[in-house]
C-alpha cells in the first residue's frame, strides 16, 4: 500500500494507522530479533593481570615481560595491578571474586600452592575458584652455603649436618614459604637436624647468610648468582629434576643421592571460574606462542628462568599433585603457617 503524501513514519509506525509501516516495523523487528549484533572480539579493552606481591623481584619482572609480548598479540595493553599481603591471598582473592570475562587475571606461582597446602581455611578455593592458562617459567631453587662451611657438595653437608646436629642455621622467606617446605624436604630425606630461621623475605636472610649467621638457603638463582660467580656463597646443588641451564656443572639433589626431590620456582596465569572457554583459550594460545618466542627466552634468560611450556589440563594437575605433595610435607614436619 503507497504511502499518503502527509504520512509521517514515527506517527504511522506509533498507531499503526497504515499497513505499509505495520508491515515495515514488523519487518524490522523479526530481523532484529532473529539476527542479534555480533559480540565483539575478546579483547576489547586493556587486561588486568593481578601480581600479588610488591613491584620488583622475579614475580612482578617476568609478569610485566610476559604480558609486553602477549599484549602485541592480543592487540591490547596487559596492565600489572600489585596487590600485595597475606602471602599472596589478597591478590588472588581479589581475582577470584572478578568478573570471569577475561579482562582479570592472576599471577600464580610457587606460594600460591603452599598456601593451599597449609591453610584450612582460605577467603578463595584454589582448585574451584580459578581456571588455570598456563605456566609462564620455571627456576630450579639452587642450595647454597656461606663459604666458611667446609662443605664442597651436597654429600659432605649432609655428613656435617650429621655431626654437627642443630649447629647449621638455614634462612627462608618465612614460615611455610617454598624455601621453607622445600628445605624441610631435604631435611627429612637426608635425617639432618638443621634449624630454620624465618625471616620477613629473602633479602633479610641473605643479608645474614652473606655475613655468616647462617650456613645454609635454598633460593632462586637470580637471587644469588653475583654473590655465587663473586664467591661470596657456595652452591652445591639444583632443586629441579634438570641441571639448569645458567648452571650446568651444579647437580641436581636428585643426582646427588636424593631420587625424586624435585623443588623449584614458577610462575603461571589463573582467571576466574566459569571465565568462557573460548577466551581461556585465545590467551592459552597467545601465551604458547609468546613462550616460544626468541625474544622472550632472552628475556627470560636475564632473571635466570627458562620458558616452562605446559597445557591447560597439565598446570591443572601440576598444581593439584604439588599441593598434596606439599601438605604431606607440611604435616610431616609440623609446619603451620604464621
Amino acid at each position: 500500500m503507497p504511502l499518503k503524501k502527509d504520512c509521517s513514519c514515527a506517527s504511522c509506525v506509533n498507531r499503526m494507522e497504515h499497513g505499509y509501516c505495520k508491515y515495515l516495523f514488523l519487518l524490522i523487528f523479526s530481523i532484529s530479533v532473529n539476527f542479534p549484533l555480533q559480540a565483539q572480539p575478546y579483547p576489547v579493552k586493556p587486561i588486568r593481570i593481578v601480581v600479588p606481591v610488591p613491584p620488583g623481584g622475579s614475580n612482578d619482572v617476568l609478569t610485566r615481560i610476559t604480558a609486553q609480548v602477549m599484549s602485541v598479540a592480543l592487540g591490547q595493553p596487559m596492565v600489572i595491578d600489585n596487590r600485595a599481603g597475606a602471602a599472596g591471598m589478597i591478590g588472588a582473592d581479589n581475582v577470584a571474586k572478578s568478573a570471569p570475562d577475561g579482562y582479570s587475571l592472576l599471577n600464580i606461582q610457587a606460594s600460591f600452592v603452599a598456601n593451599a597446602a597449609l591453610r584450612a581455611k582460605m577467603p578463595y578455593d584454589t582448585l574451584n575458584d580459578f581456571v588455570f592458562i598456563g605456566m609462564m617459567a620455571r627456576a630450579p631453587l639452587l642450595v647454597v652455603v656461606h663459604p666458611s662451611l667446609p662443605a664442597k657438595n651436597i654429600k659432605e653437608l649432609i655428613s656435617l649436618a650429621k655431626v654437627r646436629p642443630g649447629q647449621i642455621h638455614y634462612g627462608t622467606p618465612g614460615i611455610g614459604s617454598h624455601s621453607h617446605l622445600s628445605t624441610e624436604l631435604l631435611r627429612r630425606l637426608a635425617g639432618i637436624n638443621i634449624v630454620h630461621v624465618p625471616y620477613k623475605g629473602i633479602a633479610p636472610a641473605l643479608t645474614d647468610l652473606l655475613g655468616g649467621h647462617l650456613q645454609l638457603a635454598m633460593t632462586t638463582p637470580p637471587s644469588v648468582m653475583q654473590q655465587v660467580q663473586a664467591g661470596r656463597m657456595r652452591a652445591l646443588a639444583v632443586g629441579g629434576e634438570q641441571r639448569s641451564v645458567f648452571l650446568p656443572d651444579i647437580p641436581t639433589l636428585a643426582e646427588s643421592g636424593y631420587a625424586g626431590y624435585r623443588s623449584e620456582y614458577w610462575w603461571g596465569l589463573a582467571a576466574p571460574a566459569k571465565t568462557p572457554p573460548e577466551i581461556v583459550n585465545r590467551l592459552a594460545a597467545e601465551l604458547t606462542k609468546a613462550l616460544q618466542s626468541a625474544e622472550l627466552k632472552q628475556r627470560y634468560a636475564v632473571e635466570g628462568a627458562e620458558p616452562a611450556l605446559m597445557t591447560r589440563e597439565q598446570i591443572t594437575q601440576f598444581i593439584a599433585t604439588d599441593i598434596h605433595r606439599w601438605r604431606q610435607v607440611a604435616r610431616d614436619a609440623g609446619i603451620k603457617p604464621e
